[in-house]
């Protein structure tokens, strides 16, 4: 009796939960940014299956879509970590979207009766012509125009296009994960990006060379094209060159590991290139005449007039300088002590040639003349076996009117030791490095 009882309410609850939820269904409100193509009735759907229906939709002040979803109670109550994909049945058709629902985890806590999934948590696909309705117009006939041109160059081929279309898929399979490897170092790709813009940029600002550029170009296809023999040939050989290659290529990646910081240092420098590229395309347009002197001057035809045929005579013109610079060189080193002894005689020298010039400059009517007067300064003579006891007797009769006197340096007075030593030392012997063949000691007294 009392089992039958407990069975009895436990019905009970259940058909008041049932009731009070409203015939076994579960609302709650999804946010979207764009509500289109979605109506009131359209499905909402589990791994495929329906398990509810689109309720009201409406707008809110911020410009966000809330439609109301009525889930069954065999899915329901849904968990955090629900999210929903709108989707699309089929390529044709209006209005016939529907909310695909992966449900969140049991273990997570339950979603209130009422509740909103937010939009971060919402995936919408995009429609053709909402992609279309983003480009302007000058975009949208470009399209158009390739769309045409397309249509045109597959005419009569249809195939060719087809079998071509059977091997893309290996294609993209192989860009996928050719991408992959390439998106696996982000900073690398990244650098390469904007290394990529910056040279966008410079051929931006040619944008005048860029015409012929691609008119050359297309030259070069046109005969490619017309060498398709020779081309087959080069492709049929390809396979092997690249398994060769493949040896070659195994260090690239090494490589290109160790080049990384020149280029990161080499970037700045390169940012300047192009401005000097431009200015020195006038300085290679002024150099093509130079260029061709050169090419002229390094080889001519004819008989010996170039540097070729100097370069072919240099060996003999050497056998005959080297002994001569040799002597040379050994009677400059023999040369050496003579222009240590002479060098303290230069002073005299140029001394004498300059006062002799000036002795006679002076001109009348007979035409030049020269005055002779012999002026004999008495330390230079003090030493003299026969004038020094009259020069020292001279100055002894003149008393104080002789100044200083005589002083005896000597007979074998240096040379510039007629006057008392520089105060830099530039002409006493003393100081001479070489050994001199005079009285270093017979200097005047006196600064």
């Amino acid at each position: 009796m009392a089992a039958g009882l407990t069975l009895l309410v436990a019905v009970a609850a259940v058909v008041a939960v049932l009731v009070a939820r409203g015939g076994g269904t579960y609302r709650y409100e999804l946010a979207l940014p764009n509500a289109g193509q979605l109506v009131d009735g359209d499905e909402v759907r589990v791994g495929g299956r329906r398990v509810g229906t689109i309720g009201d939709l409406r707008l809110t002040p911020d410009r966000t879509a809330l439609i109301d979803l009525e889930v069954d109670d065999d899915v329901g109550p849904l968990h955090e970590g629900t999210t929903a994909t709108v989707r699309a049945p089929s390529l044709s058709g209006i209005a016939n979207r529907y909310v695909s629902l992966s449900p969140g985890p049991n273990n997570a806590p339950e979603i209130d009766e009422g509740g909103r999934i937010a939009a971060d948590r919402v995936t919408q696909i995009v429609d053709v012509d909402q992609l279309f309705s983003t480009l302007d117009e000058p975009t949208r006939a470009g399209l158009r125009r390739l769309i045409r041109g397309a249509s045109r160059t597959t005419a009569g081929r249809e195939r060719l296009a087809n079998e071509t279309l059977e091997r893309l898929n290996p294609t993209l399979g192989s860009g996928r994960a050719l991408f992959a490897e390439v998106a696996r170092d982000a900073p690398a790709l990244r650098t390469f990006l904007q290394a990529g813009s910056r040279v966008v940029g410079s051929l931006a600002q040619e944008r005048t060379t860029l015409p012929s550029l691609v008119a050359n170009a297309r030259s070069t296809a046109r005969e490619v094209v017309a060498e398709e023999a020779a081309v087959d040939d080069t492709l049929d050989r390809l396979p092997a060159t690249l398994r060769r290659g493949s040896t070659t290529l195994a260090g690239v990646d090494e490589t290109l590991d160790a080049a990384d910081p020149l280029v990161e240092a080499a970037l700045p420098a390169t940012a300047r290139l192009a401005p000097l590229l431009r200015r020195l395309r006038p300085l290679a347009a002024t150099a093509v005449p130079t260029i061709a002197d050169t090419r002229r001057l390094v080889r001519s035809a004819g008989a010996p007039n170039d540097l070729i045929d100097l370069l072919r005579r240099t060996p003999a013109l050497a056998d005959v300088a080297v002994p001569a610079l040799q002597d040379t060189a050994r009677a400059a080193t023999s040369a050496r002590p003579i222009a240590r002894f002479t060098r303290p005689f230069a002073p005299d020298l140029v001394g004498w040639l300059r006062d002799f010039s000036q002795a006679s400059a002076g001109y009348d009517a007979n035409g030049h003349y020269a005055r002779i007067q012999p002026i004999i300064n008495e330390n230079a003579v003090v030493g003299d076996a026969l004038l020094g006891p009259l020069v020292r007797a001279l100055a002894g009769a003149l008393g104080p009117a002789g100044g200083v006197g005589a002083q005896d340096v000597g007979a074998r007075r240096c040379p510039g030791t007629a006057t008392q030593v520089r105060p830099d030392g530039s002409n006493d012997p003393r100081r001479s490095p070489e050994a001199l063949d005079c009285d270093v000691d017979a200097v005047l007294p006196g600064p």
